[in-house]
Formats: structure tokens, C-alpha cells, sequence
């Protein structure tokens, strides 16, 4: 059961057919902090932190610049930060990644980009992610 929630703001980033940027947009994750983590390798083999996340339409063909990022619980703003992004280095950074496991990106995955505003939250909390001109995402959290 979850035990100390937070909502992170993050930019959704869809693999092109070139192994590019294809798409982005807004992205919700929802995460459990409460749980101690051993070490790193720990943390990603097992995903502990992560819930679940919801994207919102995918649809702007952005490789980089600024965006606006702000979290909205129950119709209050909880907290806005502006940040710089280059979302072709995310996809160069994920490949090599998953590369070192034997892995690969593929044409249409579609990639978080990290937490742009890590917002507290609880059970019942409607929470809207609005990145601006790259769309927002909302969910409720349960």
C-alpha cells in the first residue's frame, strides 16, 4: 500500500522511426517515496518508487528549449518551475541504457523524461500535470 505519494511533472518523449524525437508531451508519475532503497541497482532493477503514470496526447515535434511545468491538486496550483529540455539527448541517454542490458529503443516507445515538479499527494487528490504548449495530463489518484 502506498504510504508517502508524490506526483511528478514530466514530458513524455515518443522514439522516432531514426531513433530521434518523434513526439512529446505532458506526463504524470505517480510515486511511493516511503520505500527504503537498498542501493541503486536495487531501485531500477525493482522499479520501487514508481505507481503508475498517465500521458497526455502526444503531439508536438519539439527536439529542445524551455518549458513551463506546474502541478494543480483539487484546483489549486501546488507548485510551477520553468525548465530547460532537450528531448534528443533523452532519447541518445535512454538508448545507451538500455544498450548496457542488452536492450534497445524501439520506433514509437515512448519515454519519461524525469521529474520536472515532485509534488506531495494523497488518495482521492485530483491532480492536473499542464506543461503548457505541450499539453497537460490529469488523473486521480487512488
Amino acid at each position: 500500500s502506498a504510504k508517502d505519494l508524490r506526483v511528478d511533472a514530466e514530458a513524455a518523449v515518443e522514439v522516432a522511426d531514426d531513433g530521434g524525437v518523434s513526439r512529446v508531451g505532458a506526463a504524470l508519475e505517480l510515486v511511493d517515496v516511503a520505500r527504503p532503497p537498498n542501493d541503486f541497482e536495487t531501485i531500477v532493477a525493482e522499479n520501487i518508487w514508481h505507481r503508475a503514470v498517465a500521458f497526455g496526447p502526444l503531439s508536438i515535434e519539439r527536439i529542445a528549449g524551455e518549458i513551463h511545468a506546474q502541478v494543480v491538486v483539487n484546483g489549486d496550483v501546488r507548485d510551477a518551475a520553468r525548465a530547460r529540455v532537450d528531448f534528443q539527448a533523452t532519447v541518445r541517454i535512454a538508448g545507451r541504457l538500455l544498450e548496457a542490458v542488452g536492450e534497445r529503443l524501439q520506433s514509437g516507445d515512448v519515454i519519461i523524461a524525469g521529474s520536472i515538479l515532485h509534488v506531495p499527494v494523497a488518495p482521492g487528490d485530483d491532480v492536473v500535470v499542464d506543461l503548457g504548449e505541450l499539453g497537460r495530463v490529469d488523473a486521480r489518484v487512488r
